[in-house]
């Protein structure tokens, strides 16, 4: 079981991750972007720690921030919550790399399935089966208009 969880997000997801860690007895870090400061989940988690900055891109985006900010807080794991990293396969495999348990799926599997065109055939060759639709990326409106007759 983990000793402590970072939670990569804000708000009222990142409150709801720290909720259900406070009830297993497990310890949340959480980031905060300088106009969050007194946010909610700021105050609510056991750590806190800024990320300087207000832009998204400069704050809940960024990796390096965030990954250093994890090591600061010697934390076993990080949870994305939803939106903004959560489907990074680039945060995930930064996790990996550092040693530190990204609670999701693993960098592969997001490379694999946040593109739509390719989840679909890789589900198709593992058998799985799919909606019918387009094998491949629509590009124009009449490429849109044939698959949605056939």
């Amino acid at each position: 079981m983990f000793r402590k969880v970072l939670v990569a997000n804000r708000s009222e997801i990142a409150v709801r991750v720290m909720r259900a860690l406070r009830e297993m007895g497990i310890q949340s870090v959480a980031i905060y972007s300088d106009v969050d400061a007194g946010a909610v989940h700021a105050r609510y988690a056991d750590e806190a720690y800024p990320l300087s900055g207000n832009h998204p891109r400069d704050t809940y985006l960024n990796i390096k921030k965030i990954i250093d900010i994890a090591k600061q807080a010697r934390v076993d794991a990080i949870h994305p919550g939803y939106g903004f990293l959560a489907e990074n396969p680039s945060f995930a495999y930064a996790c990996e790399k550092e040693g530190i348990v990204f609670i999701g799926p693993s960098s592969r599997a997001i490379e694999l399935m946040g593109n739509k065109v390719v989840a679909r055939r890789t589900m198709k060759q593992a058998g799985v089966p799919v909606v019918p639709g387009s094998d491949g990326e629509i590009r124009t409106l009449e490429e849109a208009l044939a698959v949605a007759e056939t």
